[in-house]
């Protein structure tokens, strides 16, 4: 490595290198040990994707190390065909910036997928052998340009005539992408789905395939990678969708062949530290999410105080200490009303995040709907000083205790471990010890100690006042959860000083009843038009309980469950009784993971991996 090192002139460019290549891995275990051992040989910082089904790089360094290391690429025949997209640049201009698109280490991680194109983990993904032909980036400009006379379908034979309309561009990226660029030809109708992640697009094109059919459609993205996926899945709908295009190499090879921007206008947003790529066109097309003005710089990572996806600040309005930003998204969903701003100097927030996702301010007046994440608040210099990780309220479930919940646990807090600090808590309301005889004659109770079970709702007083043994009269009634509804005031007063005292926390995690317990207590907040103390709720193998008190409407906080499908596994709470709980939160915060491992918490791919996607949304 040092030698490698020596070799490289210090005012040597810089570059960032984008490739992918979708292909069976024969080992993946090699090649994993191949990409961290060259990579880091060449002094190589940031992505490497690694699914049996291919791989997506993302990395930067001095130009002559990436040029070696795609000479080492080209020498396998596995990525025989691959567009490797080199740009020179120079250097991080910011060391957060860098920092938050993973472009301060490097990464060498195993996914399921290269990009996540499936909200859930069990649907089937289209065959990548279906995707829509490719096209250059002068094929592409010149179907656009000839949009009004000329077919894109076949062979883009210049006397195929169509009719004007025939021809759509679909963006492939995510909303705040298309924000600060797009193509634009007034002779093809452009759709922008308007999507917060990639993920969330094939239910678009559910949602607006009659739109689709029938049409040549021209897709594109940033480097090429998302119109592979949804190229394929939109072709698989059959007859009426076969002319689905893509622009190969994306925008990135179009602005190369077209440095003036041709029908692209604005900029490519990147997802390393340069963040966007202009053209010599100059324009801006984006604007200002609070005054409206013309602004395109995603530098200061700000962020939606609800879903945490990137907004467009103007600098004067963040001079002007914007404490809450709502983009069009959540605006569009009823979240918070327009973003606002307060002119308030001992109110100035700034938060650092880590990873991708950037960093946002935090809403701080008297009107905030949820608490910062557990910080140290310096007002000397307006700045806050973060914990690294995310603190959550951990709830068990019935007869359980927390040193049991931790336990079982263990496995989600350890792949958790770089994001998030969990803190468990017993319930208030401890349960006598159940125990049944081996014959039909009442046996005296158990000698052996066994550690307190406690309780955040149960079913009568009762149960309360009788520590101990107790004889089980009857069998275990499956359903005994729905008739627990005692004892919530406690429990929710129990929880108040739980806050008091050990709090702040950024959310709050419960499972099967514990996660009843955690949407009450919201529900409760709701209710009485108090500030939410949690900005997310976890709500694992979770049910609904009614109330008499219960609020008219949503829980306005976003949220994930997790619980077990159909398959039925799950023998202590319905699928459908989660699923009812989840429907007591607003669709548009909401994240639903079904698994088919019981009633458990999974800890496996691709379950963890989009539970890790949930969190980092906060950090």
């Amino acid at each position: 490595m040092e030698e490698i090192e020596s070799t490289i002139p210090q005012n040597e460019l810089n570059g960032v290198l984008l490739y992918y290549k979708y292909a069976q891995i024969p080992d993946v275990p090699s090649l994993i040990r191949f990409f961290d051992s060259n990579c880091r040989s060449l002094s190589l910082l940031g992505r490497v994707r690694i699914a049996p089904n291919g791989v997506n790089v993302t990395v930067g360094g001095k130009m002559s190390s990436l040029e070696k290391h795609i000479k080492k690429m080209r020498s396998d025949g596995l990525f025989e065909g691959t567009d490797f997209k080199l740009a020179p640049c120079g250097g991080p201009s910011d060391e957060r910036i860098a920092r938050e698109c993973g472009f301060t280490e490097l990464s060498v991680r195993l996914v399921k997928e290269l990009v996540t194109f499936r909200s859930d983990p069990l649907q089937k993904l289209p065959e990548i052998s279906h995707a829509g032909r490719h096209l250059s980036a002068a094929e592409f400009h010149y179907i656009l340009q000839d949009a009004g006379k000329y077919s894109a379908g076949g062979t883009l034979d210049s006397q195929a005539s169509t009719q004007q309309g025939q021809v759509l561009l679909l963006d492939a990226r995510n909303v705040y992408e298309t924000r600060i660029g797009k193509f634009q030809n007034q002779n093809v109708e452009t759709l922008d789905p308007e999507i917060r992640q990639y993920s969330d697009l094939p239910a678009w094109i559910d949602d607006h395939s009659e739109q689709l059919h029938g049409k040549h459609v021209l897709m594109y993205c940033t480097g090429g990678i998302r119109c592979e996926m949804a190229s394929a899945y939109i072709r698989s709908k059959g007859s009426g969708y076969e002319n689905v295009f893509q622009l190969y190499g994306g925008i990135q090879r179009y602005l190369e062949q077209f440095p003036n921007g041709g029908f692209f206008k604005g900029k490519n947003f990147v997802f390393d530290h340069r963040v966007s790529v202009g053209s010599e066109d100059t324009e801006i097309v984006g604007s200002c999410l609070i005054c409206g003005t013309s602004f395109d710089d995603y530098s200061s990572r700000c962020r939606c105080t609800y879903c945490r996806m990137l907004v467009l600040v103007c600098y004067s309005c963040q001079d002007k200490c914007s404490t809450r930003y709502v983009c069009e998204l959540c605006q569009k969903h009823g979240k918070g009303g327009i973003s606002t701003f307060s002119i308030k100097d001992d109110q100035l927030l700034s938060e650092l995040s880590s990873d991708s996702l950037g960093d946002a301010n935090i809403e701080s007046t008297p009107s905030t709907k949820y608490i910062s994440p557990s910080s140290e608040i310096s007002r000397s210099n307006g700045k806050a000083n973060l914990h690294s990780k995310l603190k959550i309220l951990c709830l068990h479930g019935f007869r359980q205790n927390a040193s049991n919940f931790k336990g079982r646990t263990s496995s989600l807090a350890k792949k958790l471990k770089s994001i998030v600090e969990l803190v468990f808590v017993d319930a208030p309301h401890e349960l006598p010890f159940i125990y049944q005889s081996t014959n039909n004659e009442q046996s005296p109770p158990p000698q052996a100690k066994c550690k307190k079970r406690f309780a955040w709702l149960v079913a009568s007083k009762g149960q309360l006042e009788e520590p101990g043994w107790r004889f089980a009269e009857e069998p275990f009634d499956p359903l005994q959860y729905q008739q627990q509804t005692g004892g919530f005031e406690e429990s929710c007063n129990y929880l108040k000083s739980i806050i008091s005292q050990s709090g702040p926390f950024d959310g709050i995690l419960g499972f099967s009843q514990g996660a009843a317990m955690a949407a009450l207590f919201l529900q409760e907040q709701l209710r009485k038009g108090e500030k939410m103390n949690f900005r997310f709720a976890v709500l694992c193998s979770g049910f609904s309980v009614e109330s008499e008190k219960k609020p008219s409407g949503l829980i306005d906080s976003p949220s994930l469950h997790v619980f077990g499908d159909d398959r039925g596994r799950d023998r202590q709470i319905d699928c459908d009784a989660s699923r009812k709980l989840a429907e007591l939160f607003d669709k548009g915060g909401s994240v639903v993971i079904e698994h088919d491992m019981g009633h458990i918490i999974p800890t496996r791919p691709p379950y963890i991996d989009r539970m890790k996607d949930f969190f980092l949304r906060f950090l």
